[in-house]
């Protein structure tokens, strides 16, 4: 799992994304370097999911292009560890710790292989990286939120990845949980590139190295600090009551904005 390092892990350029004719992200430029801690912010609707979704190449612009360490995503998206915003519906199915972690050493057209030794060493590897490795003959319904999450992201190691992205990974979890998580992804960064989409903006400046803010269009700022700049582009509500962590339930996507980087 050690890191490669490489000078870009993602390079977008002047993407545009619409579902049905509605414009969700416009003419957006980013890049992402080897080794950054980078979190995505945004008022709901305003892209954050879409934009992962197109690095990973699960969508494809409809103009721009994407790339993924150097290449378009369908080639290299395996070096990619994902953990997809609604990991936590799955809480109910019926398996252990260590079988949904061994998931993540599936990789396209082997979905009924056998597992290997190598795939069970792997698996306890990340489990133990995230702290749940003497949880591995546990269901997933017998763990707290913040351990359910924990186990997605070792689900996600267990590839051995390069870089890591998360949709929203502290979403249901209390507190605690989250300083928790937060914590190791911090470490996980000294090996990872990190890409993290939350709304949890207290956190940034305790773990994060850039803020990348997404509403249509995009900002990318290459510090932790959440300035009244990214505020006002992000969120139509009063930057007073953002500064203070109040962040509103449900906020429309502004229209306009400027890029840069």
């Amino acid at each position: 799992m050690k890191q490669k390092m490489s000078a870009e892990v993602a390079l977008v350029r002047q993407v545009t994304f619409a579902y049905n004719n509605h414009p969700v992200l416009e003419g957006v430029d980013l890049t992402i370097h080897a080794g950054d801690f980078a979190a995505v912010i945004g008022p709901n609707g305003g892209g954050k999911t879409t934009l992962i979704k197109l690095l990973l190449g699960l969508l494809k612009p409809q103009k721009g292009s994407v790339t993924l360490f150097g290449e378009t995503p369908a080639k290299t998206v395996h070096r990619v560890g994902y953990v997809p915003q609604d990991a936590h519906l799955h809480r109910f199915f019926p398996l252990t710790v260590l079988e949904l972690t061994l998931m993540g050493r599936l990789g396209p057209g082997h979905f009924y292989r056998r597992y290997t030794a190598e795939d069970l060493k792997a698996a306890e590897a990340a489990l133990d990286r995230m702290e749940m490795l003497p949880y591995r003959k546990a269901r997933l319904d017998e763990l707290s939120g913040g351990q359910r999450q924990r186990v997605f992201i070792a689900r996600a190691l267990a590839s051995q990845p390069d870089a890591l992205f998360l949709d929203e990974p502290a979403a249901g979890v209390d507190s605690a949980g989250q300083t928790d998580l937060y914590t190791h992804l911090k470490e996980l960064n000294e090996r990872l590139t990190i890409l993290v989409v939350t709304h949890d903006l207290l956190v940034l400046s305790s773990y994060v190295k850039s803020v990348v803010c997404v509403n249509r269009s995009l900002v990318h700022h290459p510090s932790p600090e959440v300035t009244e700049d990214i505020l006002r582009f992000g969120y139509p509500c009063p930057v007073e009551l953002l500064a203070h962590g109040h962040v509103p339930h449900r906020v429309l996507p502004l229209h306009g904005g400027r890029n840069r980087e």
